[in-house]
C-alpha cells in the first residue's frame, strides 16, 4: 500500500518514518520547500528535531499530485486546515482512499468534528473511510523510537484493521476502537484541561495540583463526552485519560507550553501577542464552553480556562475561585 502523510510538520515526519522502518511505501508531501528538500536531501528537520538523523528511505515533495496514486492519505494538519487540505488533494485521487486523521479539535466555522469534515469535503466514491489515529504521543518520543501506543478509530473496522497493521511494530502499538464521536471529543477536551495545567504550572503549583486537575479534567471529559454521546469507557482509554495524562504532564504538550506562559506572567496578554504557532486548547477551550453552556453541562475548569482566555481574568483569580467552590460529594 501507498502512504501519502500530508504535513512535513513533527507529527507527520514522524508518522512517516515509523511506516518506512515498517518497510512500507510512503512518502511526506509538505507545500514548505525548505522542509521538503532537507527530509528528502539532507534526512532531518532540524526545525523540530535539532538532533534527530531521520530514516534514510524518508522521501518527502511539493508536488501534490502525488497523492493521486494513494492507498491512504494521512493528514498530519491542524485543524484549521483539514478542509482546505481535503478540498486540495480531491482532484487528484482516482480510487477510494482511507483517510488518517490526526487533528484533535474542531471545525473553525461550525464547530463540527474532524472525522465529519473529511466525510463532508470528500465523497464516498473516493473515500472509503476516515481512521483517526489518535492518543497519548508526542512527536519528539516517536520520532527517537521510544515505546509508544495510540489507537486507530474507525467506523470501518476493517479499515482500522488495516491502519493498525500498517503502523505497528515493536516501539509503536496500535490498538482499534470505533466510538469514534467519544474518542474525537477526548482528545479535544484535554487540550483544553493541558491549558489549564500549563497555567498552574507557570503559577507556580506542584504535583498535588497536577494530580487534581488531571482528576476534575477526567471527571469534566466524561461529563461532557457521555452528554453529547459519546461511550464512558472510552475516555478511561487511550483517548480519554491516557491523552489527558501525557498532554497536561509534557513539555512536549504546545497546550503544556502554552499554558504555563500565562500562568508565568499571570495574564493571558503575553500569549496573544506573541504566540506564533498552532495552539488548538485555546479554540477548543471556546467551542467546549459554548457547547457547555448550550446543553447545560458543569465545566468548571472548562469555565475558568475560558474566562482567562477571552474575558482577561487573571489565572490566580481563576485557581482560588476553583477552589472556593461549593463543596460537594467527589462522585
Amino acid at each position: 500500500m501507498k502512504t501519502v502523510v500530508i504535513g512535513s510538520g513533527s507529527w507527520g515526519t514522524a508518522l512517516a518514518q515509523v511506516l518506512v522502518d515498517n518497510g512500507q511505501d510512503c512518502i511526506i508531501w509538505g507545500k514548505n520547500h525548505e522542509e521538503v528538500n532537507e527530509i528528502q536531501n539532507e534526512h532531518t528537520i532540524k526545525k523540530f528535531f535539532p538532533d534527530v538523523q531521520l530514516n534514510p528511505q524518508l522521501q518527502a515533495t511539493a508536488d501534490l499530485s502525488v497523492v493521486k496514486d494513494a492507498d491512504v492519505v494521512l493528514l498530519s494538519v491542524p485543524s484549521i486546515a483539514i478542509e482546505e487540505v481535503c478540498q486540495s488533494i480531491l482532484p487528484y485521487l482516482t480510487k477510494k482512499i482511507i483517510v488518517v486523521n490526526t487533528a484533535k479539535g474542531f471545525h473553525p466555522g461550525n464547530n463540527d468534528r474532524m472525522s465529519n469534515v473529511i466525510r463532508d469535503c470528500i465523497p464516498s466514491s473516493k473515500l472509503s473511510s476516515v481512521v483517526s489515529l489518535i492518543g497519548p504521543s508526542h512527536a519528539e518520543e516517536v520520532v527517537l523510537r521510544m515505546l509508544t501506543t495510540i489507537c486507530a478509530v474507525s467506523l470501518n473496522e476493517a479499515d482500522a484493521m488495516t491502519i493498525q497493521h500498517l503502523f505497528s511494530n515493536n516501539y509503536f502499538r496500535v490498538y482499534r476502537g470505533n466510538d469514534e464521536l467519544g474518542s474525537e471529543l477526548g482528545v479535544a477536551v484535554k487540550n483544553a484541561i493541558a491549558l489549564a495545567s500549563g497555567v498552574l504550572a507557570g503559577l507556580g503549583y506542584g504535583d498535588n495540583t497536577k494530580a487534581a486537575l488531571i482528576t476534575r479534567g477526567l471527571a469534566e471529559m466524561i461529563r461532557f463526552g457521555t452528554a453529547m454521546g459519546g461511550r464512558q469507557e472510552t475516555f478511561m482509554g487511550l483517548t480519554g485519560i491516557g491523552d489527558l495524562v501525557v498532554t497536561c504532564t509534557s513539555v512536549h504538550s504546545r497546550n503544556f507550553q502554552a499554558g504555563y506562559q500565562i500562568g508565568k506572567a499571570d495574564d493571558a496578554q503575553v500569549f496573544w501577542q506573541n504566540n506564533t504557532k498552532t495552539v488548538e486548547g485555546v479554540r477548543t477551550a471556546k467551542v467546549l464552553y459554548e457547547l457547555k453552556e448550550q446543553h447545560q453541562i458543569d465545566m468548571p475548569i472548562v469555565d475558568e480556562i475560558y474566562k482567562v482566555l477571552y474575558e482577561g481574568k487573571k489565572p490566580s483569580v481563576s485557581a482560588r475561585d476553583l477552589m472556593l467552590r461549593e463543596l460537594k460529594a467527589e462522585l
